[in-house]
C-alpha cells in the first residue's frame, strides 16, 4: 500500500528558522569588518561612507519581522564611545576614538611651520640690510624690496643704475650694488633659489643690437645672473626670465611710469608657504 505523504508543509517553515539567525550573524560580519576597515585609517570619507552604512545595518529592520540589532542593550567597547541607544544616531560621536588627529601628522604640521617661520625671519633679514645698504648710498630711490607670497622681491631701477638705455651691459658704477646684494644672500646662508627678472616698459625697440624687449629683458636679467655667479652664489640657486613689457608695475602712458616698469627684480623665492600671521612688507 503506498502512504500518502503529509503534513511537510507544517515543518517546512520551522526547518528553515535558521536562515534569521544566519542572515543576522552574516549582517553582523559585515559591519565588523567595516568598522575595522573605516578605523584603520580615519578620514572624512571613509567616516561618512560608515555612517551612511551603519545606518542602514542597525537602525533598519535586519529582516521582516525581526528585531533591528538597535533594540538590545548596547555593548560597551574599551577605548569608544557609547551614546544612548534612543538618542539620534551620530557615528562620528558614538564609535570615533576622540583623538582622531595623528600625532605624526601634528609634528609635521609643527615642523614646517617652525621652518616658514625661520625662513621668513631671515627673508627679512636680507630686506633690512639691503634697505640699510641703499639708505647709505643715496638709492632709495632706485632700490625697493618687498616680501610677498614669491618671497623677497629686490626691484632694482635700470635707469642711471644698472644699464644704459637700450643696453644690457652691467654699469660698472652699480657693480658694488650686486656684490653687496649676493653677499648678504650669501653670508645669510639662504639656500632657497633666486629668480633674476627683466622687465621693459612698452616701448618698441628700433634698431640696436636687441630685437625687441623680449631680447632686451632676457639680456639684462642674464647680465645680473652672471654677476651672481661671478659673487659666488651656487649655480643650482639661480634662474632667470625676461619678461618684456608684460608685467608692469605702473602705467606705460606717463614718462615716469614707464621709468618703473624698466627694472630688474631678484626673486629670493620661498621654500614654504606664508607662515601664519605673516604681513606682507
Amino acid at each position: 500500500m503506498s502512504r500518502r505523504k503529509k503534513g511537510g508543509g507544517d515543518h517546512h517553515g520551522a526547518d528553515e528558522r535558521w536562515l534569521l539567525t544566519y542572515a543576522d550573524m552574516i549582517t553582523l560580519l559585515m559591519c565588523l569588518f567595516m568598522v575595522l576597515w573605516s578605523i584603520s585609517s580615519v578620514n572624512i570619507s571613509k567616516l561618512q561612507e560608515l555612517q551612511r552604512s551603519l545606518q542602514e545595518a542597525f537602525i533598519g529592520k535586519v529582516l521582516d519581522g525581526g528585531k533591528s540589532v538597535m533594540e538590545g542593550e548596547p555593548s560597551r567597547i574599551s577605548g569608544v564611545q557609547t551614546s544612548n541607544p534612543n538618542a539620534p544616531s551620530d557615528i562620528s560621536t558614538s564609535i570615533v576614538p576622540n583623538n582622531v588627529s595623528h600625532p605624526i601628522a601634528q609634528a609635521e604640521r609643527a615642523a614646517e611651520n617652525a621652518a616658514a617661520q625661520h625662513e621668513q625671519s631671515r627673508l627679512r633679514h636680507v630686506q633690512q640690510q639691503v634697505e640699510a645698504y641703499a639708505r647709505a648710498h643715496g638709492l632709495q630711490s632706485s632700490i625697493r624690496t618687498t616680501i610677498d607670497q614669491r618671497g623677497l622681491v629686490i626691484r632694482l631701477l635700470t635707469d642711471k643704475v644698472l644699464f644704459d638705455s637700450g643696453q644690457a651691459v652691467v654699469k660698472p658704477g652699480s657693480q658694488p650694488l650686486l656684490n653687496e646684494v649676493a653677499r648678504l644672500i650669501v653670508n645669510t646662508g639662504i639656500a632657497n633659489p633666486l629668480r633674476v627678472e627683466g622687465h621693459t616698459d612698452n616701448v618698441p625697440i628700433s634698431g640696436g643690437e636687441f630685437h625687441n624687449n623680449w631680447e632686451l629683458s632676457a639680456a639684462r636679467a642674464t647680465a645680473v645672473l652672471e654677476q651672481f655667479l661671478a659673487d659666488g652664489i651656487p649655480p643650482r640657486q639661480l634662474s632667470m626670465a625676461g619678461y618684456a613689457d608684460q608685467h608692469p608695475i605702473a602705467p606705460n602712458t606717463t614718462a615716469d611710469g614707464r621709468a618703473l616698469n624698466r627694472r630688474v627684480e631678484v626673486v629670493v623665492t620661498r621654500k614654504f608657504p606664508v607662515p601664519a600671521g605673516a604681513t606682507p612688507s
